[in-house]
C-alpha cells in the first residue's frame, strides 16, 4: 500500500460569506485533481473557522488575549505568564484554547470551529452531492505535545473514517494478544498531511489517496480520540 498526499492551494480569500465547499471544489479543479471514492480530503481548521464566522476583534493586549482564552475554555489546567493549557468546550486539551493570532488580519483573532465534526460531515455530504464521491474528511489543527518539542497537526473534526482503530484483542506477528493498542488513524492522517500544508503557503487543503479501505466507515468522531478524564493520568 502507498499513500499519495497532494497539497491543494487556495487563491481566494476566505470570509464569513465564503462557501467553503465551493472554494474547495474550485481549488481541486484548478489543481487538476478530481476526488474519487476512498480519498480523504484534509482541511485546516482556520479556513473552516473563517468561513463559519469565527473571526473576532482583538486589540493585541494581554488582557484581551486572556479574555478570549477564558471564553473558549471549559477549564484552565495550567498557567504560565500569558500561556494557558486549557480544556476547550469541545474537550480538546491544548494551548490557549486554540485562539489563533497568526496569518489573520490585523486586529483580529481566529477561534476554533464550534463543531468541527459537524463541519466535516457537511463537507463530506456536499462532496457526495456535487461530485458523487464517497470520501473521508479530516479537519486539522496544530497542537503541541507533552514531553516533546515541536508541534504537529491533529484531527479536530472527521467524517467517514474510523478515527481510532481499536486493535485490542487481535494478535501481533508473534501471536501475542494485543491488550492496549489503539491507533489514532485521524491524527495520523492529519500529521501526514501537515508535511505538505505550508503554514504560510496558502495551502489549506490536501487530497490523500491510497488509505486502507478498512479505515473507512463506522461513524466515529474526533471526541472518540479524547481520553476521558477518569482515564487520563496527567490532567
Amino acid at each position: 500500500m502507498s499513500l499519495v498526499i497532494t497539497p491543494i492551494a487556495l487563491r481566494a480569500s476566505v470570509s464569513a460569506e465564503s462557501d467553503i465547499l465551493t472554494l474547495l471544489l474550485d481549488a481541486l479543479d484548478q489543481a487538476g485533481e478530481a476526488p474519487t471514492d476512498g480519498d480523504v480530503i484534509v482541511v485546516t481548521s482556520k479556513v473552516i473557522a473563517k468561513a463559519e464566522g469565527r473571526v473576532v476583534p482583538f486589540d493585541g493586549t494581554d488582557h484581551a488575549k486572556l479574555a478570549l482564552i477564558e471564553s473558549e475554555s471549559r477549564r484552565i489546567l495550567r498557567r504560565r505568564g500569558t500561556l494557558r493549557i486549557t480544556e476547550t468546550h469541545h474537550g480538546f486539551v491544548n494551548a490557549n484554547a486554540g485562539v489563533d493570532l497568526s496569518n489573520t488580519e490585523p486586529g483580529t483573532a481566529v477561534l476554533l470551529p464550534v463543531d468541527p465534526d459537524r463541519s466535516a460531515r457537511r463537507l463530506r455530504a456536499g462532496l457526495r452531492v456535487r461530485r458523487d464521491v464517497d470520501v473521508g474528511v479530516v479537519i486539522t489543527d496544530t497542537f503541541g505535545r507533552a514531553w516533546r518539542h515541536g508541534v504537529t497537526d491533529v484531527a479536530i473534526g472527521a467524517a467517514g473514517l474510523r478515527t481510532v482503530l481499536d486493535l485490542r484483542g487481535t494478535v501481533d506477528a508473534t501471536g501475542r494478544t494485543l491488550e492496549a493498542t489503539e491507533v489514532a488513524i485521524a491524527d495520523e492522517i492529519a500529521g501526514a498531511a501537515n508535511l505538505v500544508l505550508g503554514k504560510a503557503a496558502g495551502t489549506p487543503f490536501a487530497l490523500l489517496r491510497g488509505l486502507d479501505p478498512t479505515y473507512f466507515g463506522d461513524g466515529s468522531v474526533t471526541r472518540d480520540i479524547i481520553r476521558p478524564v477518569n482515564g487520563d493520568l496527567f490532567r
